[in-house]
């Protein structure tokens, strides 16, 4: 984001600063967040809450800016999230109702918006040690899909999310939401297809994939006897035959009536919980 403001002068940080004009750079900036491009170039991205921008400050992610609406000033929690961004040099703005619904695309805004600079984890500053788990998706396009998968990762205690290929990006408004917060709490990580077969075999995981060709039934898995990689196929296509067939395990999820398949962000969940399952009956037989 551009370090200018209405005037062209420097932008002023660590302050709060009122702004009501819709034409302001600094707004004109954070609504260009809604862009990938824009995203990618300035290295942040929008998160719309005042939990997630609570959620984002407790896990020590860098605020730039902190936009909060009028009716908000005053509010304890506002005024705490407003006095820890001026502590960390980064922008507080204070504006009208009309230039949150601009920023968020949304009638009914949420009252609390933080830009936060990007975080990328890599294939090797994860942990394969036994008994974990990590989600590989593969091309997964859906930003629903996405987000939910990362919120449901959060909840059954996966160790982090690896992007196989040309996914949909994490950090799009649309995603950020769906995680409700847990975009803040596990490692992100983008590889292709190429760089995470050649980091499994290293670290040791067992890939276990879904797939129609699967002859495996998904409960009857080993997933605590090494660290495990659920591996998820796009959802139109499916997973790619180069992935499928370097895969350990490939596994089914059966099913009744006239359903062939589910959800991406369904079966993910149901390959997550089970895999929490049968950690947690190794725990429970120790």
């Amino acid at each position: 984001m551009r370090d200018e403001t209405r005037d062209g002068g420097p932008r002023r940080v660590g302050q709060v600063k009122e702004v009501t004009s819709l034409s302001n750079p600094i707004i004109k900036d954070i609504k260009a967040l809604t862009s990938k491009k824009d995203r990618e170039q300035t290295g942040t991205f929008m998160a719309e809450g005042l939990k997630l921008v609570i959620d984002a400050l407790e896990l020590g992610w860098t605020i730039r800016t902190l936009v909060y609406a009028k009716a908000a000033k005053g509010k304890p929690l506002v005024e705490q999230v407003a006095a820890k961004t001026v502590a960390k040099g980064g922008l507080v703005l204070e504006v009208s109702e009309k230039v949150l619904s601009s920023i968020t695309r949304r009638d009914n805004p949420q009252m609390v918006v933080g830009i936060f600079d990007q975080r990328w984890g890599t294939l090797e500053a994860l942990d394969p040690a036994k008994g974990k788990t990590f989600v590989a998706l593969d091309r997964v396009r859906d930003p629903g899909n996405l987000g939910t998968i990362i919120r449901t990762a959060d909840a059954a205690g996966a160790s982090g999310v690896i992007l196989v290929g040309d996914c949909t990006d994490p950090f799009s408004l649309e995603t950020v939401r769906a995680t409700m917060g847990s975009v803040f709490a596990l490692p992100l990580v983008k590889a292709s297809p190429e760089q995470f077969l050649a980091w499994q075999k290293r670290a040791g995981i067992e890939v276990v994939a879904t797939h129609l060709a699967g002859a495996v039934d998904y409960r009857t898995v080993d997933y605590v006897k090494k660290p495990v990689a659920l591996l998820m196929g796009n959802e139109q296509s499916g997973l790619p035959d180069s992935l499928a067939k370097a895969a350990d395990r490939l596994v089914r999820i059966p099913q009744q009536g006239r359903a062939d398949s589910l959800n991406l962000a369904v079966a993910t969940a149901v390959m997550l919980f089970e895999a929490r399952r049968h950690l947690l009956s190794l725990d429970a037989d120790r």
